[in-house]
Protein backbone atom coordinates (compact mmCIF):
# COMPACT_ATOMS: atom_id res chain seq x y z
CA UNK A 1 0.00 0.00 0.00
CA UNK A 2 1.78 3.51 -0.70
CA UNK A 3 1.87 6.02 1.86
CA UNK A 4 -1.32 7.43 2.81
CA UNK A 5 -2.15 11.10 2.97
CA UNK A 6 -2.11 13.02 6.43
CA UNK A 7 -5.78 13.67 5.81
CA UNK A 8 -6.53 17.27 7.72
CA UNK A 9 -4.34 16.15 10.54
CA UNK A 10 -1.51 17.95 9.11
CA UNK A 11 -0.31 21.05 10.21
CA UNK A 12 1.68 23.63 7.92
CA UNK A 13 3.74 24.58 10.92
CA UNK A 14 5.25 21.35 12.68
CA UNK A 15 8.79 20.37 12.49
CA UNK A 16 10.02 17.47 11.12
CA UNK A 17 10.05 14.95 13.55
CA UNK A 18 6.33 15.93 14.57
CA UNK A 19 5.48 15.89 10.57
CA UNK A 20 6.99 12.00 10.90
CA UNK A 21 5.09 10.88 13.58
CA UNK A 22 1.69 12.36 12.42
CA UNK A 23 2.10 10.69 8.91
CA UNK A 24 3.20 7.52 11.02
CA UNK A 25 -0.02 7.93 12.80
CA UNK A 26 -2.26 8.32 9.67
CA UNK A 27 -0.35 4.79 8.53
CA UNK A 28 -0.91 3.21 11.78
CA UNK A 29 -4.58 4.13 12.05
CA UNK A 30 -5.26 3.22 8.75
CA UNK A 31 -3.61 -0.45 9.49
CA UNK A 32 -5.47 -0.72 12.28
CA UNK A 33 -8.88 -0.07 10.83
CA UNK A 34 -8.11 -2.45 7.99
CA UNK A 35 -6.89 -5.13 10.54
CA UNK A 36 -9.60 -4.71 13.02
CA UNK A 37 -12.62 -3.86 11.18
CA UNK A 38 -14.74 -6.60 9.36
CA UNK A 39 -14.05 -4.88 5.98
CA UNK A 40 -12.61 -2.02 4.31
CA UNK A 41 -12.16 -0.38 0.59
CA UNK A 42 -10.85 2.65 -1.20
CA UNK A 43 -12.19 5.30 -3.80
CA UNK A 44 -10.42 7.26 -6.06
CA UNK A 45 -11.90 11.29 -7.05
CA UNK A 46 -14.56 9.92 -9.45
CA UNK A 47 -15.79 6.74 -6.92
CA UNK A 48 -14.40 4.12 -8.13
CA UNK A 49 -13.04 1.21 -5.91
CA UNK A 50 -9.74 0.63 -6.04
CA UNK A 51 -8.89 -1.41 -3.12
CA UNK A 52 -10.55 -4.02 -0.75
CA UNK A 53 -9.10 -5.31 2.44
CA UNK A 54 -9.03 -9.08 3.41
CA UNK A 55 -12.29 -8.42 4.99
CA UNK A 56 -14.19 -6.89 2.75
CA UNK A 57 -13.13 -10.08 0.24
CA UNK A 58 -16.24 -12.50 2.60
CA UNK A 59 -19.03 -9.85 1.10
CA UNK A 60 -17.95 -10.34 -2.37
CA UNK A 61 -19.85 -13.58 -3.45
CA UNK A 62 -23.47 -11.80 -2.18
CA UNK A 63 -22.64 -8.74 -4.07
CA UNK A 64 -22.13 -11.16 -7.11
CA UNK A 65 -18.58 -11.60 -7.51
CA UNK A 66 -16.22 -14.39 -7.29
CA UNK A 67 -12.84 -12.28 -7.10
CA UNK A 68 -11.24 -9.10 -5.93
CA UNK A 69 -10.34 -8.44 -9.50
CA UNK A 70 -14.51 -8.40 -10.88
CA UNK A 71 -15.11 -6.48 -7.85
CA UNK A 72 -12.29 -3.48 -8.15
CA UNK A 73 -12.38 -0.95 -10.79
CA UNK A 74 -16.38 -0.34 -10.50
CA UNK A 75 -18.08 2.56 -9.64
CA UNK A 76 -19.52 2.06 -6.35
CA UNK A 77 -23.20 2.63 -6.51
CA UNK A 78 -23.19 -0.08 -9.41
CA UNK A 79 -21.63 -2.78 -6.66
CA UNK A 80 -22.68 -1.93 -3.69
CA UNK A 81 -26.43 -1.16 -2.98
CA UNK A 82 -27.98 1.58 -0.89
CA UNK A 83 -24.41 3.00 -0.32
CA UNK A 84 -23.75 6.53 0.77
CA UNK A 85 -20.39 6.89 -0.34
CA UNK A 86 -21.07 9.21 -3.40
CA UNK A 87 -22.93 11.89 -1.34
CA UNK A 88 -19.49 12.00 0.68
CA UNK A 89 -17.74 12.17 -2.33
CA UNK A 90 -19.93 15.18 -3.37
CA UNK A 91 -19.84 16.67 0.04
CA UNK A 92 -16.33 16.04 1.30
CA UNK A 93 -18.25 15.27 4.92
CA UNK A 94 -17.70 12.49 6.66
CA UNK A 95 -20.68 10.10 7.80
CA UNK A 96 -19.18 8.50 10.62
CA UNK A 97 -21.97 6.21 11.57
CA UNK A 98 -24.52 4.78 9.74
CA UNK A 99 -26.98 1.42 8.84
CA UNK A 100 -26.05 0.15 5.74
CA UNK A 101 -28.79 -2.89 4.73
CA UNK A 102 -28.03 -4.57 1.09
CA UNK A 103 -27.93 -7.89 -0.62
CA UNK A 104 -24.82 -9.04 1.90
CA UNK A 105 -26.78 -8.23 4.95
CA UNK A 106 -26.63 -5.46 7.67
CA UNK A 107 -24.07 -3.46 8.77
CA UNK A 108 -23.16 -0.32 10.49
CA UNK A 109 -20.68 1.34 8.52
CA UNK A 110 -18.37 4.68 8.74
CA UNK A 111 -17.63 6.56 5.75
CA UNK A 112 -14.57 9.11 5.35
CA UNK A 113 -12.86 11.20 2.64
CA UNK A 114 -9.44 11.13 1.78
CA UNK A 115 -7.58 14.83 0.98
CA UNK A 116 -4.00 15.24 -0.21
CA UNK A 117 -1.38 17.91 1.56
CA UNK A 118 -3.08 20.50 0.22
CA UNK A 119 -6.48 19.50 1.86
CA UNK A 120 -8.00 18.57 -2.09
CA UNK A 121 -10.59 15.92 -1.84
CA UNK A 122 -8.64 12.59 -3.57
CA UNK A 123 -10.92 9.65 -2.60
CA UNK A 124 -13.29 8.41 0.34
CA UNK A 125 -12.93 5.64 2.45
CA UNK A 126 -15.77 3.01 3.17
CA UNK A 127 -14.84 1.11 6.62
CA UNK A 128 -17.54 -2.09 7.83
CA UNK A 129 -17.82 -1.68 12.09
CA UNK A 130 -20.26 -4.60 12.11
CA UNK A 131 -21.33 -7.12 10.60
CA UNK A 132 -23.79 -8.27 13.02
CA UNK A 133 -25.46 -4.98 14.62
CA UNK A 134 -28.39 -6.89 15.85
CA UNK A 135 -26.44 -8.50 18.65
CA UNK A 136 -23.47 -5.91 18.81
CA UNK A 137 -26.05 -3.06 18.62
CA UNK A 138 -28.93 -4.34 20.49
CA UNK A 139 -29.31 -1.91 23.11
CA UNK A 140 -29.37 0.71 20.26
CA UNK A 141 -31.26 -1.31 17.60
CA UNK A 142 -33.56 -1.89 20.60
CA UNK A 143 -34.39 1.89 20.91
CA UNK A 144 -34.68 2.99 17.08
CA UNK A 145 -36.81 0.37 17.09
CA UNK A 146 -39.30 1.96 19.63
CA UNK A 147 -38.77 5.71 18.09
CA UNK A 148 -40.02 3.70 14.87
CA UNK A 149 -42.90 2.48 16.86
CA UNK A 150 -43.53 5.55 17.74
CA UNK A 151 -42.76 7.15 14.32
CA UNK A 152 -45.25 4.99 12.83
CA UNK A 153 -48.65 5.62 15.42
CA UNK A 154 -47.76 9.38 15.18
CA UNK A 155 -48.22 8.87 11.46
CA UNK A 156 -51.31 6.87 12.34
CA UNK A 157 -53.11 9.19 14.26
CA UNK A 158 -52.75 11.84 11.89
CA UNK A 159 -54.04 9.98 9.10
CA UNK A 160 -57.16 9.07 11.33
CA UNK A 161 -57.27 12.97 12.28
CA UNK A 162 -57.28 13.59 8.27
CA UNK A 163 -59.97 11.16 7.45
CA UNK A 164 -63.17 12.41 8.88
CA UNK A 165 -64.60 13.22 12.12
CA UNK A 166 -68.36 13.84 11.36
CA UNK A 167 -70.53 11.46 9.63
CA UNK A 168 -74.62 12.53 8.43
CA UNK A 169 -75.74 11.23 11.79
CA UNK A 170 -74.11 14.26 13.15
CA UNK A 171 -75.90 16.57 10.66
CA UNK A 172 -79.04 16.61 13.69
CA UNK A 173 -82.33 17.59 12.44
CA UNK A 174 -85.08 15.45 11.06
CA UNK A 175 -87.21 18.86 9.31
CA UNK A 176 -87.96 18.04 6.05
CA UNK A 177 -85.28 20.44 5.16
CA UNK A 178 -82.96 18.92 7.28
CA UNK A 179 -83.71 15.08 5.62
CA UNK A 180 -83.39 16.52 1.85
CA UNK A 181 -79.99 17.83 2.31
CA UNK A 182 -78.93 14.52 4.47
CA UNK A 183 -80.43 12.64 1.12
CA UNK A 184 -78.19 14.62 -1.51
CA UNK A 185 -75.19 14.09 0.77
CA UNK A 186 -75.72 10.20 0.51
CA UNK A 187 -76.42 10.48 -2.90
CA UNK A 188 -73.60 12.61 -3.46
CA UNK A 189 -71.35 10.60 -1.20
CA UNK A 190 -71.83 7.57 -3.86
CA UNK A 191 -70.02 9.55 -6.79
CA UNK A 192 -66.62 10.82 -7.58
CA UNK A 193 -68.07 13.95 -9.05
CA UNK A 194 -67.24 17.21 -7.36
CA UNK A 195 -69.71 18.61 -5.00
CA UNK A 196 -70.21 22.43 -3.91
CA UNK A 197 -71.92 23.29 -0.82
CA UNK A 198 -73.91 26.24 -1.06
CA UNK A 199 -75.25 28.14 1.77
CA UNK A 200 -74.69 30.75 4.48
CA UNK A 201 -72.15 30.94 7.17
CA UNK A 202 -72.39 28.56 9.98
CA UNK A 203 -75.23 26.29 8.40
CA UNK A 204 -72.60 23.14 8.24
CA UNK A 205 -71.27 22.77 5.00
CA UNK A 206 -68.15 21.96 6.70
CA UNK A 207 -69.20 19.21 8.65
CA UNK A 208 -71.22 18.08 5.67
CA UNK A 209 -68.22 17.58 3.78
CA UNK A 210 -66.66 15.49 6.57
CA UNK A 211 -69.75 13.37 6.49
CA UNK A 212 -70.03 13.03 2.03
CA UNK A 213 -66.12 11.42 2.69
CA UNK A 214 -67.03 9.54 5.43
CA UNK A 215 -70.12 8.07 3.97
CA UNK A 216 -67.70 7.83 0.29
CA UNK A 217 -65.67 5.45 -0.97
CA UNK A 218 -62.73 7.05 -0.55
CA UNK A 219 -63.52 7.46 3.93
CA UNK A 220 -59.71 5.13 4.17
CA UNK A 221 -58.02 7.79 2.62
CA UNK A 222 -57.40 11.19 3.90
CA UNK A 223 -59.53 14.35 4.13
CA UNK A 224 -57.79 17.34 3.52
CA UNK A 225 -58.96 20.80 4.65
CA UNK A 226 -58.31 24.24 2.84
CA UNK A 227 -59.78 27.04 4.38
CA UNK A 228 -59.16 29.44 1.13
CA UNK A 229 -60.06 32.50 2.80
CA UNK A 230 -57.63 31.89 5.57
CA UNK A 231 -54.51 31.90 4.11
CA UNK A 232 -53.13 34.73 1.57
CA UNK A 233 -53.31 35.04 -1.66
CA UNK A 234 -49.50 35.05 -1.84
CA UNK A 235 -49.14 31.65 -0.39
CA UNK A 236 -52.13 29.93 -1.65
CA UNK A 237 -50.44 28.28 -4.85
CA UNK A 238 -47.81 26.53 -2.73
CA UNK A 239 -50.35 25.65 -0.23
CA UNK A 240 -52.46 23.77 -2.93
CA UNK A 241 -49.66 22.95 -5.50
CA UNK A 242 -46.63 22.42 -2.99
CA UNK A 243 -43.02 23.43 -3.76
CA UNK A 244 -40.10 21.34 -5.01
CA UNK A 245 -36.57 21.44 -3.14
CA UNK A 246 -34.50 24.38 -3.77
CA UNK A 247 -37.30 26.18 -5.60
CA UNK A 248 -36.63 29.80 -3.74
CA UNK A 249 -34.14 30.75 -1.55
CA UNK A 250 -35.09 29.75 2.06
CA UNK A 251 -36.87 27.01 0.57
CA UNK A 252 -37.49 23.50 2.33
CA UNK A 253 -33.92 21.65 0.63
CA UNK A 254 -36.48 18.27 0.61
CA UNK A 255 -39.08 20.25 -1.00
CA UNK A 256 -42.97 20.21 0.33
CA UNK A 257 -46.42 18.32 -0.71
CA UNK A 258 -49.22 20.87 -1.33
CA UNK A 259 -53.02 19.85 -0.39
CA UNK A 260 -53.81 18.23 -3.40
CA UNK A 261 -50.85 15.59 -3.24
CA UNK A 262 -51.76 14.98 0.45
CA UNK A 263 -55.06 14.37 -0.44
CA UNK A 264 -54.23 11.69 -2.80
CA UNK A 265 -56.39 9.08 -2.51
CA UNK A 266 -58.58 10.56 -0.29
CA UNK A 267 -61.00 13.92 -0.38
CA UNK A 268 -59.73 17.93 -0.47
CA UNK A 269 -62.24 20.65 1.11
CA UNK A 270 -62.07 23.92 -0.58
CA UNK A 271 -63.96 25.61 1.99
CA UNK A 272 -64.58 29.49 0.71
CA UNK A 273 -63.81 28.61 -3.00
CA UNK A 274 -65.82 32.34 -3.54
CA UNK A 275 -62.66 33.57 -2.22
CA UNK A 276 -60.45 32.34 -4.95
CA UNK A 277 -58.39 34.93 -6.64
CA UNK A 278 -58.60 35.30 -10.21
CA UNK A 279 -54.72 34.71 -10.69
CA UNK A 280 -54.98 31.64 -9.26
CA UNK A 281 -58.25 30.00 -10.68
CA UNK A 282 -56.86 28.44 -14.12
CA UNK A 283 -54.31 26.82 -12.39
CA UNK A 284 -56.97 25.20 -9.69
CA UNK A 285 -59.15 24.36 -13.29
CA UNK A 286 -55.92 22.88 -14.74
CA UNK A 287 -55.46 20.58 -11.63
CA UNK A 288 -58.99 19.52 -11.61
CA UNK A 289 -59.81 19.04 -15.51
CA UNK A 290 -56.41 16.72 -16.02
CA UNK A 291 -55.66 15.80 -12.27
CA UNK A 292 -52.10 16.56 -12.30
CA UNK A 293 -50.23 19.42 -10.43
CA UNK A 294 -47.11 21.50 -10.88
CA UNK A 295 -45.45 22.53 -7.84
CA UNK A 296 -43.60 25.61 -7.83
CA UNK A 297 -40.49 25.70 -8.81
CA UNK A 298 -40.93 22.54 -10.55
CA UNK A 299 -41.13 21.40 -14.51
CA UNK A 300 -42.60 18.09 -13.67
CA UNK A 301 -46.07 17.57 -13.74
CA UNK A 302 -47.42 15.49 -9.96
CA UNK A 303 -50.58 12.83 -10.73
CA UNK A 304 -53.37 13.03 -7.81
CA UNK A 305 -56.18 11.65 -7.32
CA UNK A 306 -58.40 13.42 -5.14
CA UNK A 307 -62.02 14.25 -5.25
CA UNK A 308 -63.06 17.55 -4.48
CA UNK A 309 -65.79 19.23 -1.98
CA UNK A 310 -66.12 23.46 -2.35
CA UNK A 311 -68.08 25.20 -0.58
CA UNK A 312 -69.14 29.04 -0.69
CA UNK A 313 -71.19 31.18 1.77
CA UNK A 314 -70.89 33.59 -1.89
CA UNK A 315 -73.65 33.60 -4.65
CA UNK A 316 -71.20 32.21 -7.27
CA UNK A 317 -73.57 32.37 -9.95
CA UNK A 318 -73.75 36.67 -9.34
CA UNK A 319 -69.87 36.40 -8.92
CA UNK A 320 -69.36 34.96 -12.53
CA UNK A 321 -71.60 37.61 -13.57
CA UNK A 322 -69.33 40.08 -12.30
CA UNK A 323 -66.42 38.84 -14.09
CA UNK A 324 -64.93 37.95 -10.95
CA UNK A 325 -65.49 34.04 -10.85
CA UNK A 326 -64.17 31.82 -13.55
CA UNK A 327 -67.72 30.48 -15.65
CA UNK A 328 -65.94 27.42 -16.51
CA UNK A 329 -63.98 26.65 -13.21
CA UNK A 330 -67.74 26.88 -11.79
CA UNK A 331 -69.10 25.09 -14.05
CA UNK A 332 -66.24 22.39 -13.08
CA UNK A 333 -67.11 22.63 -8.77
CA UNK A 334 -71.12 22.74 -9.60
CA UNK A 335 -71.91 19.30 -10.63
CA UNK A 336 -73.46 18.09 -7.23
CA UNK A 337 -74.60 20.96 -6.07
CA UNK A 338 -75.94 20.62 -2.44
CA UNK A 339 -78.05 23.80 -1.19
CA UNK A 340 -77.47 23.83 2.98
CA UNK A 341 -80.75 25.52 4.80
CA UNK A 342 -80.47 27.98 7.02
CA UNK A 343 -81.54 27.70 10.35
CA UNK A 344 -84.86 29.83 9.74
CA UNK A 345 -85.98 26.84 7.35
CA UNK A 346 -85.81 24.47 9.92
CA UNK A 347 -86.96 25.62 13.69
CA UNK A 348 -88.26 22.43 14.25
CA UNK A 349 -84.40 21.31 14.45
CA UNK A 350 -83.65 23.53 17.29
CA UNK A 351 -84.55 21.68 20.74
CA UNK A 352 -82.50 18.90 19.13
CA UNK A 353 -79.41 21.12 18.27
CA UNK A 354 -80.23 22.82 21.66
CA UNK A 355 -79.74 19.63 23.06
CA UNK A 356 -76.47 18.08 21.24
CA UNK A 357 -74.74 21.70 21.72
CA UNK A 358 -75.05 21.45 25.52
CA UNK A 359 -73.53 18.13 25.88
CA UNK A 360 -70.97 19.70 23.58
CA UNK A 361 -70.76 22.63 25.94
CA UNK A 362 -70.74 20.47 29.05
CA UNK A 363 -68.02 18.18 27.82
CA UNK A 364 -65.54 20.86 26.90
CA UNK A 365 -65.64 22.52 30.45
CA UNK A 366 -65.85 19.73 32.15
CA UNK A 367 -69.08 20.56 33.45
CA UNK A 368 -72.49 18.97 33.32
CA UNK A 369 -74.77 20.27 29.89
CA UNK A 370 -76.59 22.97 30.99
CA UNK A 371 -80.55 22.71 31.42
CA UNK A 372 -82.88 25.17 29.38
CA UNK A 373 -86.76 25.50 30.58
CA UNK A 374 -89.21 24.73 27.99
CA UNK A 375 -89.73 28.93 27.26
CA UNK A 376 -85.93 28.87 26.58
CA UNK A 377 -85.66 26.68 24.08
CA UNK A 378 -88.90 28.15 22.37
CA UNK A 379 -87.17 31.95 22.66
CA UNK A 380 -84.50 30.03 20.50
CA UNK A 381 -86.50 28.14 18.43
CA UNK A 382 -88.37 31.88 17.26
CA UNK A 383 -84.95 33.60 16.77
CA UNK A 384 -83.97 34.31 12.53
CA UNK A 385 -80.68 33.20 13.60
CA UNK A 386 -78.49 35.10 10.78
CA UNK A 387 -75.12 33.10 12.21
CA UNK A 388 -77.54 30.31 11.91
CA UNK A 389 -76.03 27.38 13.92
CA UNK A 390 -72.71 29.39 14.85
CA UNK A 391 -74.37 32.19 16.15
CA UNK A 392 -76.91 29.53 18.37
CA UNK A 393 -73.96 28.07 19.91
CA UNK A 394 -72.58 31.19 20.60
CA UNK A 395 -75.85 32.31 22.65
CA UNK A 396 -76.00 29.17 24.58
CA UNK A 397 -72.89 29.09 25.21
CA UNK A 398 -72.80 32.88 26.66
CA UNK A 399 -75.73 31.76 28.59
CA UNK A 400 -74.48 28.78 30.39
CA UNK A 401 -70.99 30.49 31.65
CA UNK A 402 -73.35 33.42 32.25
CA UNK A 403 -75.54 31.63 35.10
CA UNK A 404 -74.77 30.72 38.89
CA UNK A 405 -76.49 27.24 37.70
CA UNK A 406 -76.95 24.84 35.33
CA UNK A 407 -80.31 25.62 34.80
CA UNK A 408 -80.96 28.51 31.84
CA UNK A 409 -84.29 30.35 31.72
CA UNK A 410 -85.76 32.31 28.76
CA UNK A 411 -84.67 35.58 30.97
CA UNK A 412 -81.14 34.34 30.59
CA UNK A 413 -81.36 33.41 27.31
CA UNK A 414 -82.62 37.08 26.18
CA UNK A 415 -80.45 39.28 28.36
CA UNK A 416 -77.70 37.34 25.44
CA UNK A 417 -79.54 38.22 23.11
CA UNK A 418 -80.47 41.48 24.10
CA UNK A 419 -76.55 42.47 24.99
CA UNK A 420 -75.45 40.54 21.42
CA UNK A 421 -77.37 43.12 19.59
CA UNK A 422 -79.63 40.73 18.14
CA UNK A 423 -83.06 41.18 17.62
CA UNK A 424 -85.20 39.50 19.50
CA UNK A 425 -88.50 37.72 18.02
CA UNK A 426 -91.11 37.01 20.36
CA UNK A 427 -92.03 33.09 20.10
CA UNK A 428 -96.13 34.00 19.21
CA UNK A 429 -94.69 36.46 16.29
CA UNK A 430 -92.35 33.24 14.79
CA UNK A 431 -94.79 30.72 15.09
CA UNK A 432 -97.37 33.36 13.14
CA UNK A 433 -94.62 34.44 10.98
CA UNK A 434 -94.68 30.89 9.70
CA UNK A 435 -96.03 29.30 6.74
CA UNK A 436 -99.95 27.84 7.54
CA UNK A 437 -99.30 29.46 11.36
CA UNK A 438 -102.64 29.14 13.83
CA UNK A 439 -104.50 33.09 14.44
CA UNK A 440 -102.76 34.36 17.75
CA UNK A 441 -105.78 33.45 19.81
CA UNK A 442 -105.62 29.67 19.09
CA UNK A 443 -102.01 29.56 20.38
CA UNK A 444 -101.34 27.25 23.15
CA UNK A 445 -98.80 27.83 25.97
CA UNK A 446 -95.19 27.72 25.34
CA UNK A 447 -94.62 24.17 26.74
CA UNK A 448 -96.98 22.73 24.83
CA UNK A 449 -95.87 24.42 21.60
CA UNK A 450 -92.12 22.64 22.92
CA UNK A 451 -93.71 19.29 23.31
CA UNK A 452 -95.37 19.16 20.17
CA UNK A 453 -92.56 20.26 18.28
CA UNK A 454 -90.53 17.80 20.29
CA UNK A 455 -93.22 14.78 19.82
CA UNK A 456 -92.99 16.06 15.66
CA UNK A 457 -89.31 15.71 15.27
CA UNK A 458 -89.18 12.27 17.84
CA UNK A 459 -92.16 10.96 15.01
CA UNK A 460 -90.36 11.79 12.10
CA UNK A 461 -86.78 10.22 13.61
CA UNK A 462 -88.83 6.91 14.11
CA UNK A 463 -90.60 7.23 10.90
CA UNK A 464 -86.97 7.62 8.60
CA UNK A 465 -85.22 4.68 11.10
CA UNK A 466 -88.25 2.26 10.93
CA UNK A 467 -89.27 2.22 14.27
CA UNK A 468 -85.12 1.98 15.30
CA UNK A 469 -85.08 3.62 18.27
CA UNK A 470 -80.90 3.91 18.68
CA UNK A 471 -80.69 5.36 15.38
CA UNK A 472 -83.49 7.06 16.19
CA UNK A 473 -82.08 9.07 19.04
CA UNK A 474 -78.35 9.04 16.79
CA UNK A 475 -80.30 10.98 14.04
CA UNK A 476 -81.69 13.19 16.63
CA UNK A 477 -78.55 14.00 18.51
CA UNK A 478 -80.04 12.75 21.94
CA UNK A 479 -79.25 9.94 24.17
CA UNK A 480 -81.50 7.02 24.14
CA UNK A 481 -82.29 7.71 27.69
CA UNK A 482 -83.21 11.05 26.73
CA UNK A 483 -85.45 9.62 23.67
CA UNK A 484 -86.96 6.91 26.33
CA UNK A 485 -87.24 9.62 28.60
CA UNK A 486 -89.21 11.91 25.89
CA UNK A 487 -91.15 8.76 25.02
CA UNK A 488 -92.74 8.33 28.15
CA UNK A 489 -93.64 11.64 28.84
CA UNK A 490 -95.33 11.71 25.43
CA UNK A 491 -97.48 8.98 26.68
Amino acid sequence: MATMPANSLQSQALPLDAQSILELAARSMFHLFSSTSEGMFLLDRTGRIVWVNEGYKRFLPALGFSSVDQFVGHMVEDVVPNTQMRRVLETGQAILIDLLTNKAGTFVVSRLPLRDDQGELIGAIGIVLFDHPETTLQPLISKFAHLQRDLDDARRELATQRRHKYTLASFVGSSPAAVEVKRQARRAAMSSSPVLLLGETGTGKELLAHAIHAASGRASGPLVSVNIAAIPDTLLEAEFFGVAPGAFTGADRKGRDGKFKLADGGTLFLDEIGDMPPSLQPKLLRALQEGEIEPLGSNKLVPFDARVIAATSRDLAQLVREGKFREDLYYRLNVLPIRVPSLRERRADIPALVEVLAEDIGLRNATPPPDLSPEAIALLAAQAWRGNIRELRNVLEQAAMRGESQHIDARDVGEVLRESGIKQVAPAAAVAAAPGAASPTALRPLAEQVAEVERQAIAAALAATSGNKVAAAKLLGISRAKLYERLEAAV
